[in-house]
């Protein structure tokens, strides 16, 4: 058997492979995008003792309150939903509450109505005798950004916009929403 001879083999020089390392910096980069925000929602509710995050609610009048324009109050932020049972266990209380504030100004109440429908909420404020300012939560920004565990979540604001006091699920009575807004009055 005779060999037959091997063509001469030139070595080429080897390309960088920077379709990969674009793909590696990019899924990188997603990554890291997505460490951010699973460690962001770890953080739990916003930290009393902090200034409370600013948001804009479209009350159910089409009136727009800027939470940072209570600056100088008390303000109590119920998030709430017609379909919650807690709920209905503290709205009388709620609204008890507001009355008794609302002749002297100092003390607002703000009510934030969390995935709900608008027939719904405004029945469930009718059936409970709520007054003071509500509306709905628009695409959750302002629970996301409170970051809310569920309803209710009430969230009370000092009048130099610090969170003051969070209350996770239902006040048990219109005394023990009052003792925590009369230990802010100055």
């Amino acid at each position: 058997m005779s060999e037959t001879p091997l063509p001469d083999v030139v070595p080429t020089a080897r390309k960088f492979p920077w379709g990969a390392l674009l793909a590696f910096v990019g899924l990188c980069a997603v990554l890291g995008v997505v460490g951010v925000g699973l460690a962001r929602s770890q953080q739990g509710t916003v930290v009393v003792g902090r200034e409370a995050p600013n948001f804009v609610l479209t009350t159910f009048d089409g009136e727009q309150i800027s939470l940072r324009s209570l600056r100088g109050k008390i303000v109590v932020v119920n998030f709430w939903a017609s379909w919650c049972k807690p709920c209905e266990q503290e709205a009388a209380d709620l609204e008890a509450a507001w009355r008794a504030y609302q002749p002297d100004g100092d003390v607002i109440f703000l009510g934030i109505a969390w995935s709900d429908i608008e027939t719904d909420a405004k029945a469930y404020m009718d059936r409970f005798g709520i007054t003071y300012p509500n509306g709905f939560d628009l695409g959750t920004r302002i629970s996301q950004t409170y970051r809310t565990t569920g309803v209710p979540e009430t969230y009370i604001i000092d009048q130099d916009g610090v969170l003051a006091a969070i209350k996770i699920g239902p006040f048990e009575s219109v005394a023990e929403i009052r003792a925590v807004i009369d230990a802010l009055r100055k």
